[in-house]
């Protein structure tokens, strides 16, 4: 069996996907489902998916 995205134990709901956005930049973010992250091109920033939750905090971000 291959890993697909809907086989991930931690996979992120594509509804929740679809309505989020930068807190910094309130543009799109894109999905990383390899690094588990969520990036925001506009504020160069990463923010982690944790156990399938998107951690939307500055503070937690990875810079770009």
């Amino acid at each position: 069996m291959t890993d697909t995205p809907s086989d991930s134990p931690h996979n992120v709901d594509r509804k929740l996907l679809e309505i989020l956005v930068c807190p910094m930049t309130k543009g799109p973010l894109q999905y990383d489902a390899k690094t588990q992250e969520l990036i925001s091109t506009q504020a160069g920033l990463a923010y982690p998916i944790r156990d399938g939750i998107p951690i939307m905090l500055e503070s937690e971000a990875r810079e770009l």
